[in-house]
């Protein structure tokens, strides 16, 4: 335990600055294909964005308390997985649910509620989780986390570059589909940046403990996606939508996870490495199901 949270990651300020940056660049991107009329689906449609949000907001956290007591791993992971797991979905969710052939309109609508309200949501739900984990009592009793400078933090980095790309979508439409793509693609390849430069320079230690971290986090988001697509099955919810569900539920953002852990965690090299290695795996495991999907014929 000693040696993987002794995993360290010495950004200096410039740094931090610069990482904050490009992860609002990245909210940014996603807020160019918000529109108002995607919050106002809920009251079009509340029965399938309601199961999607209780699939994100409630089952997820739910069952990662269940996996820690069960996996029983080192506290700093444990708390590494309840991070991920408040975080609101990740930021390629609806090009996933886009190439599943599932129902984008839906998986919009949900990234747009979940990371509208990730300012408040986020620190709540983290703090609130974790009281339900003992192991990580003596973690969180070193360490204090003002909640209203998490607040600040996701308040900057989330809800202000999300109003401001959907000012841009609204004021300037023509720009706005120009550049949208570029962005995106510009934001997966900062994203692995992130967590390239984050974990070069501990690569032994990494290497070290890949197999343990690895395959916790696979487990993990292996349960948030059957977790999602069974819980819109049981609600009989047509295919498209629980393609929606299940992808919304399984991608989470991991970026944002990595700032917040950075901030107020960054002694803790467990933490560290689940919320990085569950951004890399979580791209990929979207992909390889999405493509499964958008072979099927519907």
């Amino acid at each position: 335990m000693q040696e993987i949270d002794a995993i360290k990651i010495n950004f200096d300020q410039d740094s931090l600055f610069i990482m904050n940056i490009c992860l609002a660049f990245i909210m940014f991107g996603i807020a160019l294909d918000l529109k108002v009329s995607d919050f106002k689906r809920v009251t079009k449609f509340p029965k399938p964005v309601l199961i999607g949000l209780s699939a994100q907001l409630l089952l997820l956290p739910v069952l990662t308390i269940i996996l820690i007591h069960i996996w029983n791993p080192i506290p700093s992971m444990a708390l590494g997985l309840l991070m991920v797991a408040a975080c609101p979905g990740g930021n390629i969710s609806n090009f996933a649910v886009h190439l599943s052939k599932g129902n984008t309109a839906l998986s919009v609508t949900l990234t747009s509620i979940v990371t509208l309200l990730a300012f408040i949501t986020t620190p709540l739900a983290f703090a609130g989780w974790a009281k339900l984990v003992p192991s990580t009592n003596e973690i969180l009793s070193n360490i204090y986390v003002g909640p209203l400078a998490m607040f600040r933090i996701i308040f900057q980095l989330i809800l202000v570059p999300l109003i401001i790309g959907m000012i841009v979508h609204y004021k300037l439409p023509i720009l706005a589909t120009a550049i949208k793509k570029p962005i995106r693609r510009i934001s997966i390849l900062l994203f692995f940046s992130f967590i390239v430069f984050a974990l070069v320079e501990n690569y032994e230690n990494i290497i070290k403990y890949l197999g343990l971290v690895f395959s916790l986090v696979v487990i993990h988001n292996l349960i948030a996606m059957i977790a999602g697509y069974s819980w819109a099955s049981a609600f009989k919810l047509p295919f498209a939508d629980r393609k929606a569900i299940c992808l919304e539920t399984g991608i989470q953002n991991a970026g944002l996870g990595l700032v917040l852990i950075l901030a107020f965690f960054n002694h803790l090299g467990g933490m560290l490495l689940v919320a990085a290695f569950w951004g890399i795996w979580d791209l990929l495991s979207s992909f390889l199901i999405s493509m499964y999907w958008s072979r099927q014929k519907t």
